[in-house]
């Protein structure tokens, strides 16, 4: 089976694997997603990734992060762009996540990024999510 939008389906694995109160979730590989795992580890949303090999077949491996009392350090995670429609942002118009507390992930030209560092940059590119 071929998942039309492998990115909504990674953020939806972790999204259910927090609800779950899972210690961690296996995601197919890619760059994109593998650049993604990297924010949301720079970021503090995760406690760590390893690409790991089962049975030969490849995966990236999230280790979801809590706080002490195992509330989710993830509130939330939103897909802005899909395969069937695109959205794209000048570094001008940036939208901020939740005022500036969550973390909007874009790519540009110079490759996957967050929000903040888009606008330092003065770089627009396609909105792929954001966490809060």
């Amino acid at each position: 089976m071929s998942v039309s939008d492998p990115i909504a389906d990674m953020l939806t694995k972790i999204r259910n694997g927090i609800h779950a109160k899972f210690e961690k979730v296996d995601i197919s590989p890619s760059k994109i997603k593998l650049e993604i795992v990297k924010i949301l580890k720079n970021e503090g949303y995760i406690k760590n990734f390893k690409k790991h090999v089962e049975e030969g077949k490849n995966f990236i491996r999230i280790f979801l992060k809590y706080d002490e009392k195992l509330n989710p350090v993830i509130h939330g995670i939103k897909r802005y762009s899909t395969p069937g429609r695109r959205f794209y942002s000048g570094y001008e118009k940036m939208p901020r996540v939740f005022n500036g507390f969550g973390v909007l992930i874009v790519s540009t030209s110079q490759g996957v990024t967050t929000g903040k560092k888009a606008v330092d940059k003065k770089l627009g590119g396609e909105l792929i999510c954001s966490v809060w």
